[in-house]
């Protein structure tokens, strides 16, 4: 075995992890919940949802949020709001069991809850 191989090697071992983890935001592409109070039932139903509309309407936040925000209306009751978007704060009063905040495709917030 040649030294300099194993060096190149190891090099090249470097670079391939370097780029792995170098935006640590894109590699998980599943919905990462920060915080829910709802039902687990519930929570399983609206999370499908979310990502459902996340990926029908790639791009367009306004859209994901219109849509998640309308099927809520129609399923559990008037009062939901949604937000979708990126680099977003927040401080809302909500009713609860009706507040959700995840996380899709790492830097994708989603903000949903039913006002009192």
């Amino acid at each position: 075995m040649d030294p300099s191989e194993s060096t190149s090697n190891l090099a090249e071992g470097k670079g391939e992890k370097a780029s792995e983890t170098a935006d640590p935001r894109k590699n998980f592409n599943y919905p990462l919940v920060k915080y829910c109070d709802m039902l687990e039932e519930m929570k399983l139903e609206v999370v499908d949802l979310v990502v459902t509309a996340l990926e029908r309407h790639q791009g367009n936040y306004e859209g994901a949020a219109k849509t998640v925000k309308e099927t809520m209306d129609k399923k559990y009751g008037n009062s939901w709001h949604s937000v979708v978007g990126e680099g977003f704060g927040f401080e809302i009063t909500h009713e609860v069991k009706n507040l959700l905040y995840m996380f899709f495709g790492g830097n994708i917030g989603v903000l949903l809850w039913k006002a009192l």
